[in-house]
């Protein structure tokens, strides 16, 4: 069974970091592109990254904040948020489909569960 599973979130003052992090089991992630979303209270969910052939696209909100990164041993994505703000709180997902395109319909194959990050004083 295919399985996403976030971890990492938590509540954080404006300007701290967090890194999250998204562990696979049931599929190997080098053979998919992997994506970042987030869903605000009230809000549709958003895509923030996606990562495919070895490169990183990002939202332009978060650009020069967020890096993704990948750990191939154990088979984990990471998500390095620097600099917060309090509009980053939303809870956040990862996903994979075959395509950064196929992420983009909000039809992964696979799903995470979500992590809630909170940036507040």
């Amino acid at each position: 069974q295919m399985q996403l599973v976030e971890s990492g979130g938590g509540l954080v003052q404006p300007g701290g970091s967090l890194r999250l992090s998204c562990a696979a089991s049931g599929l190997t992630l080098d053979y998919y592109a992997i994506g970042w979303f987030r869903q605000a209270p009230g809000k549709e969910r958003e895509g923030v990254s996606c990562s495919s052939g070895g490169s990183t696209n990002y939202v332009d909100s978060v650009k020069g904040r967020f890096t993704v990164s990948r750990d191939f041993a154990k088979n984990t994505v990471y998500l390095q948020m620097n600099s917060l703000k309090p509009e980053d709180t939303a809870v956040y997902y990862c996903a994979v489909d075959p395509t950064c395109l196929g992420l983009k319909t909000m039809s992964p194959l696979v799903w995470g569960r979500g992590t809630q990050v909170t940036v507040s004083p």
